[in-house]
């Protein structure tokens, strides 16, 4: 498996191809991934433009580990499998399927992603994929699309269009989310691939923002798409682990490793039964504390 499958991913920044200004050095907000798009945010007669301008990105900048997802064009365009070959060849680490709505979708692309990793002498099984979910199909569709490809690291909502699809409009309350939100977290963990929110779009109301990503944390997902570099230190911030919360996962994974040793699979920690099942919780929140810069343990 591409050990890249299961970075960290908190926070995923939406960067228009069409303006070389803004791919040239996103990396200072230290995002954990940025989505360089070349689908809505690109006009129509710009995307050649946009894609000649991602292929050298990706080539001669330095992203200092931060990884590039690309957003490809919809696969009823004409323009989504030049996207794939200009990704691939400039190195991309993985591709984002738009508008996703069936697991046959997800392996078109990566039939595409694999024959340009052979035509550019890219290793087989590099370039990871995301899929995100758009419409009522897309959601309904939602645990056969995570099962569909090695490849595949996660899903994401994309409000907008879903929106639109449910004949709704956004009310910033998150009611007309609610049931895609529930259901694409229950896919992705029972295919265990990562999951990821929709973006906040009113950037003048920072407050709302932050409730949502606590929301959105709390029902299980692992990040959100983001639109702007002020919006990273809130999601961060609201993924930090408290103090109380790191050493406790600290004691968990000592004593699952311990216990595990010995043959023992129950045992308390501060008075709670803990088990296997516990085990990658803990990591993660170890995981979180390290990228957070707040951990000061051994692990």
């Amino acid at each position: 498996m591409n050990p890249n499958k299961k970075r960290l991913r908190r926070t995923m920044m939406f960067l228009n191809c069409q303006k070389p200004g803004l791919i040239k050095d996103p990396y200072i907000y230290k995002p954990d991934s940025i989505m360089l798009d070349l689908e809505d945010a690109v006009a129509e007669k710009e995307k050649d433009a946009a894609r000649y301008s991602l292929y050298h990105a990706l080539q001669e900048i330095d992203y200092h580990g931060v990884e590039r997802v690309v957003r490809i064009n919809g696969l009823d365009s004409e323009y989504w499998k030049e996207d794939i070959r200009a990704s691939v060849a400039g190195g991309a680490d993985s591709i984002r399927i738009p508008k996703t709505e069936s697991a046959k979708d997800v392996r078109m692309v990566e039939e595409e992603i694999r024959k340009a990793e052979a035509e550019f002498g890219i290793p087989e099984g590099r370039t990871l994929i995301m899929a995100a979910l758009e419409s009522a199909m897309g959601i309904m569709n939602a645990l056969e699309i995570c099962q569909s490809s090695e490849r595949l690291f996660g899903i994401a909502l994309s409000g907008g269009d879903y929106s639109k699809d449910l004949q709704t409009t956004i009310s910033g309350t998150g009611v007309e989310f609610a049931g895609a939100r529930q259901l694409m977290i229950i896919a992705a963990r029972a295919a265990k691939v990562q999951c990821f929110d929709t973006v906040f779009t009113n950037l003048d109301d920072m407050e709302a923002f932050e409730k949502e990503v606590r929301m959105i944390k709390m029902m299980g997902f692992d990040g959100k798409s983001i639109i702007n570099p002020r919006q990273i230190s809130v999601v961060h911030n609201v993924y930090t682990p408290t103090e109380k919360e790191i050493i406790f996962s600290e004691k968990v994974v000592k004593e699952i490793d311990e216990k595990k040793a010995m043959g023992i699979g129950v045992f308390t920690v501060d008075g709670k039964m803990i088990d296997i099942a516990f085990y990658d919780g803990a990591k993660r929140v170890i995981e979180l504390a390290k990228a957070s810069g707040v951990y000061k343990g051994d692990l």
